[in-house]
């Protein structure tokens, strides 16, 4: 007990600080499922002596059980140094970082009700243009300041906020924890360990160390490209970014790229060796398995050797000597105040009156020029705040009162879309506005449409705005002039409109028709350049910008409250939630591989493992990349209950006249029931199943992928929404139950009935 739970130093090559590596006796190793979590923190002194001295209080730490406990803190705190505590405590109790409380406590954004600010979310398909829409409203020049980043590619991965007001320029950035950067590099490194052992080319297997399989951890961005740059050189980076800022010269001085290089190169070797080393092994031990599905053995070699991989003292030297130099690229932030949390930076905040300089600054955290990669922070952030006199030159000289809000494109494939994230429907409820970016060459494709229905059924139509980009893009010989041009878009929708009326209900196409007049749709062009009012192309344009502002500023005034209220027959809701469970397990058991359904695939085994990781370990999100349970729960019963809205059994005391009045009613009470669906599904499927989660992680061995998804499939889903029918049980009632008390509630709260 002693041996393993003891504490040694470690200091990277070229390294000043040392650090401490140790077995955590309480927490638990995901990979084993048991106590023993392999914990590696900087010390913060470069002092060996020192370093030795809080070595040996760890270990009797280490060696003390009575100290293994969170009520144990406050002794310890007493007889040991401060950093020692806060390493072993660190973890002990799940903790989840508020990094929209730490911006908003240096950068306030207004309130709406207590100023004349509104908040707009910019939401669109990935290269729709909105990025570059939001340059123009704040007034960033296209070639000399080109803040944020643009790209065809998936440029903004985090949150981007922007506070346009009078006064210094202001920044706060927050990043990512440590322990999720470092399992994303772990994830990078056992992809780049399979890669060697295919027998993959060096450019091949540097780019599955240093780009993240879901795009979010580009650590190239942070690392550089390698020795052999060109192998990773593609379209990703801005396609616009042709200059290169001055300040490279200072970088030089503190980040060693040469040195970077040279530890890839030798990154490169180490991995190969471990390929070797495992690889080998583990085919012997493969071949003795008798299994004719190929398939079935690739499946067991990938997961045994990811496995095997993290047992492995190399493959942790290995990740540690990376992590150590991604955060020696922390030191580049020379300016502002750092605020550290276990000595890894949780946000950075800068002020100045200098706008040349906090630009440049500003984009080492959102730039993607590849010339700068290697010094870049960019995949280390998870969000972006600043406020200053942003003010657009072709606005009259008029401060827009506005808080604008960006983040990562929709996607492009219906695949990826069907349902909105968690924390994107959360961002939905808390905006005055809803700006969806859409390509007028192509319109509405998935992305969008997706969008819309999720304003609808959460009752948020009301604040939609549309805005078409590349209108100068959109020609023909039946197109003379930009109101044929307008009608050729528009009439895009009407398919679209038709087909979520079907699915949603007739209020549902109603309510988007009202989206597409004049006053809340928009057509713009060559927003990518600096807008000259002398043209008559950008004349129009700048006429709709205008426009746009203005009707996001009218657009919380809210109508007078209708005293018709709708009432509900309770055997209705029985329908909806069934039918809500039906859609939600025909979507999922094909895609674990439990059933088959024609047009939909089973994922890969090692997407569903990435899955049950991330929903079984506190504070590390609901969904991986496109796989979204909470998120499809959520949606599949607000879809279903926004249909039941529309249908109510008698008006009490009287059925509204205006179809518009019904609208507005049916908003008001889909938009209460939006915040109560997702915390019911947050709880029913995560929060209630975390052992399953956790179980279905921990699943090894041959058979281990069928195992999982049968826990996932059955454990879990089954028993979060179980389907309801006539034979009751624990489950169904309680599901029932949940949902009938939750709408309820709601209609209790605005005045409804369910009878």
């Amino acid at each position: 007990m002693e041996k393993r739970f003891s504490a040694t130093l470690s200091r990277s090559q070229g390294r000043s600080a040392w650090a401490v590596i140790f077995r955590h006796p309480v927490r638990v190793d995901l990979n084993t499922g048991k106590p023993g979590l392999r914990v590696r923190q900087g010390l913060g002194t470069p002092d060996e002596a020192e370093a030795n001295e809080l070595k040996d209080q760890l270990n009797q730490l280490l060696a003390d059980e009575t100290f293994w406990s969170l009520p144990a803190k406050a002794e310890a705190e007493r007889r040991f140094h401060r950093r020692v505590t806060e390493i072993f405590y660190h973890g002990m109790e799940p903790e989840e970082s508020d990094f929209g409380a730490i911006r908003e406590s240096i950068i306030p954004l207004p309130i709406s009700k207590n100023s004349d600010y509104r908040r707009a979310l910019l939401l669109g398909t990935t290269g729709a243009g909105k990025t570059t829409l939001l340059r123009q409203l704040i007034g960033t020049d296209p070639e000399t300041e080109r803040f944020p980043s643009t790209s065809t590619a998936k440029t903004t991965v985090h949150e981007t906020e922007v506070v346009l007001a009078p006064g210094s320029y202001k920044a706060v950035v927050t990043f990512f924890p440590i322990d999720e950067v470092r399992e994303h590099l772990n994830e990078c490194i056992s992809e780049a360990v399979l890669s060697a052992y295919r027998g993959d080319d060096d450019g091949d297997v540097l780019r599955k160390l240093l780009m993240h399989v879901n795009q979010r951890f580009r650590f190239n961005y942070v690392l550089g490209n390698g020795p052999k740059a060109s192998v990773l050189d593609n379209d990703e980076d801005d396609e616009d970014d042709e200059f290169v800022p001055d300040d490279e010269t200072a970088a030089d001085s503190i980040i060693d790229i040469d040195g970077t290089n040279a530890l890839l190169t030798k990154t490169l070797a180490a991995l190969r060796t471990i390929a070797a080393r495992h690889g080998n092994q583990l085919k012997s031990e493969l071949g003795e398995i008798d299994e004719k599905d190929q398939r079935v053995v690739d499946e067991l070699f990938e997961e045994e050797l990811d496995r095997s991989l993290r047992e492995d003292d190399e493959f942790h030297r290995i990740s540690d000597e990376l992590m150590d130099e991604i955060e020696l690229r922390f030191s580049l932030l020379t300016d502002g105040t750092v605020r550290r949390k276990q000595g890894w930076p949780q946000s950075w905040s800068w002020e100045t009156e200098d706008r040349t300089s906090f630009i440049k600054t500003v984009t080492r955290f959102s730039s993607n020029h590849s010339p700068r990669f290697g010094w870049l922070l960019t995949p280390l952030v998870n969000g972006v705040r600043v406020s200053g006199e942003f003010l657009p030159d072709w606005n009259n000289g008029q401060q827009p009162k506005l808080v604008l809000l960006d983040g990562e494109g929709l996607g492009h494939t219906p695949k990826s879309v069907a349902s909105l994230s968690t924390s994107l429907s959360r961002r939905i409820e808390a905006t005055d506005a809803i700006v969806l970016v859409d390509n007028a060459v192509q319109p509405m494709q998935a992305a969008p449409v997706a969008a819309m229905k999720e304003m609808i059924t959460s009752g948020s139509a009301s604040k939609l705005l549309l805005v078409f980009t590349h209108f100068d893009e959109v020609k023909g010989d039946n197109l003379p002039n930009a109101l044929a041009k307008e009608q050729h878009v528009l009439a895009s929708a009407e398919n679209v409109l038709a087909s979520i009326g079907e699915e949603l209900g007739p209020f549902a196409e109603r309510s988007l028709r009202n989206r597409l007049k004049k006053e809340a749709r928009f057509f713009v062009g060559g927003i990518d350049e600096d807008l000259d009012v002398t043209k008559k192309t950008h004349r129009r344009t700048i006429d709709q910008l205008q426009a746009l502002l203005a009707a996001i500023n009218a657009i919380v005034e809210k109508p007078a409250p209708v005293l018709a209220k709708p009432v509900y027959d309770r055997m209705n809701l029985v329908l909806a939630v069934k039918n809500a469970a039906e859609s939600f397990h025909d979507a999922w058991w094909p895609r674990l591989g439990l059933d088959y359904k024609p047009g939909v695939g089973k994922e890969h085994w090692k997407r569903i493992w990435a899955l049950s990781r991330r929903l079984s370990t506190p504070g590390r999100g609901d969904e991986y990349d496109n796989l979204k349970p909470v998120a499809d729960l959520r949606k599949q019963l607000q879809d279903r209950l926004y249909v039941l809205l529309q249908n109510p059994i008698r008006w009490d005391p009287a059925e509204p006249i205006d179809d518009a009045h019904k609208q507005q009613v049916f908003d008001e009470i889909a938009n209460a029931l939006s915040v109560k669906t997702l915390d019911l599904a947050t709880r029913r499927v995560r929060a209630e199943r975390m052992p399953e989660w956790q179980s279905a992680f921990n699943q090894s061995g041959r058979g281990s992928s069928y195992a999982r998804a049968s826990i996932i499939g059955e454990r879990i889903y089954e028993r979060a929404a179980p389907i309801p029918d006539v034979t009751p049980s624990p489950d169904r009632n309680s599901f029932l139950h949940e949902v009938a008390a939750m709408v309820e509630s709601v209609c209790e709260d605005v005045g409804a009935k369910l009878a």
